[in-house]
């Protein structure tokens, strides 16, 4: 990848990795409701005119079902379950769950599609299993004052994530990413509407909870978006995938810096172990070969 390439997916690692410090620090104000309404509204209010200058307004409608489907499974729910873990859970451990999204996509595809999953995939799959039991080892306590319904939540919605994904292969395959993008948001933001307006919170929101909430939207969501699918037609999704693994990095490293978040020996295990195993599921990690073996060609 050129400088310029490697620029751009550091700062959108960065960003992703700062939505979670954003979550945490507006969603006490807000409420996950409110505050996940305004993220994926604003975020299509900044992304429709870049669609439409582009000229792909159409798919909006045309495949209104499926987008709405994504909306709900890639926005709407996984945004809103963060949330409400982020009134319990670091912004640090919830950035280092979402590395899981890969393992339950493959997950998902084993189950649903029928995708073969590979020696590696298998391997990488056990592995990221004990990686979230180490991370959350102490934590999944479902008495009073215990953090296991928001270890639940944050794991729930990387499976919507991981069920997103292959909906999205199966069903938008050939659609314009950006339509997807932008799609996603609206349909989101329409379905959250109701709710949002229902759990508006009575008391007006401190002005650094509307700093996070416009950070969150307009440049954790709508600018990333933009820089992410502009990362893909440069260098290819197989090389753009690579932030996944550097989101919790700056998911932790926010979170210590402007939260004064403790990064743990079981985050840093578990952050570590989940990686490989993510690296295994998707192939970015190879395991070796038997010496002796060689390929069979035709």
């Amino acid at each position: 990848m050129k400088a310029r390439d490697v620029s751009e997916l550091l700062i959108l690692a960065a960003l992703w990795g700062g939505s979670f410090l954003f979550m945490r620090v507006a969603a006490p104000q807000f409420g996950p409701a409110a505050l996940i309404e305004l993220r994926v509204g604003l975020a299509a209010v900044l992304l429709l005119p870049v669609l439409a200058w582009r000229g792909r307004l159409a798919p909006l409608w045309r495949k209104a079902g499926p987008l709405l489907f994504v909306g709900v499974t890639n926005s709407a729910l996984p945004f809103v379950l963060y949330a409400w873990a982020a009134l319990s859970v670091t912004a640090g451990f919830a950035s280092i769950v979402n590395a899981t999204s890969p393992l339950f996509a493959a997950l998902v595809a084993w189950v649903w599609l029928k995708d073969r999953l590979s020696p590696a995939a298998i391997v990488g799959l056990l592995v990221g299993l004990l990686g979230v039991m180490i991370l959350v080892w102490g934590k999944a306590s479902f008495r009073a004052g215990g953090s296991g319904w928001a270890v639940a939540a944050c794991l729930a919605a990387t499976l919507n994530y991981g069920i997103a994904a292959n909906f999205t292969k199966r069903y938008l395959s050939g659609v314009d990413p950006m339509a997807i993008a932008t799609g996603s948001q609206f349909y989101a933001a329409l379905v959250l509407a109701p709710f949002a307006v229902w759990l508006w919170p009575q008391a007006m929101p401190a002005r650094e909870a509307w700093i996070a909430v416009l950070l969150l939207a307009f440049a954790c969501t709508g600018v990333a978006y933009v820089m992410y699918f502009r990362l893909i037609a440069h260098v290819g999704p197989a090389r753009a995938i690579a932030v996944t693994f550097l989101i919790p990095v700056f998911g932790m490293l926010w979170g210590a810096l402007l939260l004064d978040e403790a990064i743990t020996v079981n985050m840093l295990s578990g952050c570590a172990v989940i990686l490989a195993g993510t690296g295994l599921a998707t192939g970015a990690i190879r395991l070796p070969r038997r010496p002796g073996v060689e390929q069979s060609r035709g």
